[in-house]
């Protein structure tokens, strides 16, 4: 009879995206579950993996009385499931799946970090955010960080004394190298876009202050004055509601002719292979795939010196890192990529540090073999 294992998400994009093919895999070997909020994408899940589902409502902000109908909820799943582990990954499903796990006695409780978010907030949020997720390590018996960074600020900040382990190079899902790759179709599509004889910028992720985008936008104006031969690509949706662009900001991007705003994008491998540069200016991360998504598709990249970042790009090997919130920084990085023999002998090594790190079979490898220790 084979181990029942529960794997949990706020949301099932996340599952969706992250747990893609690794739950028909582990069927093999477990019976699986997968428990999230009750979405389309939590059918996806179902349909694609061939697990059985459960659709249990969680917020992903703070809800006390949902929260409490949630956690109530799933401490009735588990009772019933009698699961030997329970696996959780992002931040409320974290929380709420780890007490709930310790309160129906599953033996074995796993929280992956995929990010923190206390280390850039501020006051009682910050003291709030810190509680929840010491709560969380504290109901869990075994913690996973995405990156050392991570691992860094839970054992800094006294969020838990337990027993760390980042799983291989960190990264929660690796990539697959046959798909993020300039195949003959991905070109076909990236020609479309590419504008010959410029220097094509892309930065893929929310439209939002705090991945940067404020300083993306403000460094490559200043830039595109000095040189005109330069195009910066946005691809990803404004959320103008949390954390908004600055109004001087929007005025650059609506009067910038040498910037393309091109919303969410199912697909971003043409949008890379199109492009020369990738720039990730965020604030805080916790192990951002877009940065191994971007050197799988050779590109060189400027990113800022936060967790799981500094992880992926060398600073001088494969990209420029820079401090964050810091337009004169970017600057200066995106003024250095114009040279052509620079910006080439970081590509030459782009593609090589994440196919030796982060191929998805390894990533999976790692866990599962770190799932045969804790289950045995």
């Amino acid at each position: 009879m084979k181990d029942k294992i529960i794997r949990a998400t706020t949301i099932p994009l996340s599952l969706d995206i992250f747990c893609q093919g690794m739950l028909k895999e582990l069927s093999e070997k477990y019976e699986v579950v997968a428990v999230s909020s009750p979405e389309k994408e939590l059918d996806i899940v179902r349909e694609r993996e061939g697990v059985r589902t459960i659709a249990v409502s969680m917020s992903r902000h703070i809800s006390l009385l949902n929260d409490c109908k949630s956690l109530w909820r799933l401490y009735r799943v588990f009772r019933e499931e009698k699961p030997r582990m329970v696996h959780s990954m992002t931040p409320k499903a974290g929380l709420l799946c780890m007490v709930a796990a310790w309160l129906a006695r599953v033996p074995v409780r796993v929280h992956t970090f995929t990010g923190l978010v206390f280390p850039t907030a501020t006051g009682i949020t910050k003291r709030i955010l810190m509680f929840t997720d010491w709560l969380t390590c504290a109901c869990a018996t075994h913690i996973i960080p995405e990156g050392e960074g991570v691992k860094n600020d839970l054992i800094n900040n006294g969020i838990t004394k337990k027993p760390l382990k980042v799983l291989g190079y960190g990264n929660v899902r690796g990539i697959d190298l046959q798909r993020y790759d300039r195949t003959p179709d991905v070109m076909e599509e990236a020609s479309k876009i590419r504008k010959n004889d410029v220097v094509t910028f892309v930065a893929v992720g929310r439209l939002v202050g705090d991945k940067g985008i404020n300083e993306i936008v403000e460094a490559f104006v200043r830039l595109n004055k000095e040189n005109p031969s330069t195009r910066l690509i946005l691809v990803g949706p404004e959320e103008s509601e949390l954390d908004p662009l600055k109004p001087h900001v929007l005025d650059m991007i609506s009067n910038g002719p040498a910037i393309d705003t091109v919303g969410m994008q199912r697909d971003v491998r043409p949008w890379f292979a199109a492009s020369d540069v990738a720039i990730l200016a965020s604030y805080r991360e916790g192990f951002p795939n877009v940065v191994i998504e971007a050197g799988a598709m050779g590109l060189p990249q400027i990113v800022t010196d936060i967790n799981g970042a500094r992880e992926i790009i060398e600073n001088g090997r494969n990209g420029i890192i820079i401090p964050s919130k810091d337009s004169d920084a970017l600057y200066e990085a995106m003024k250095k990529m114009m040279v052509p023999e620079y910006r080439q002998s970081l590509a030459k090594e782009a593609r090589t540090m994440i196919s030796e790190r982060f191929e998805q079979s390894f990533v999976r490898k790692c866990l599962y073999d770190f799932y045969d220790s804790i289950m045995n």
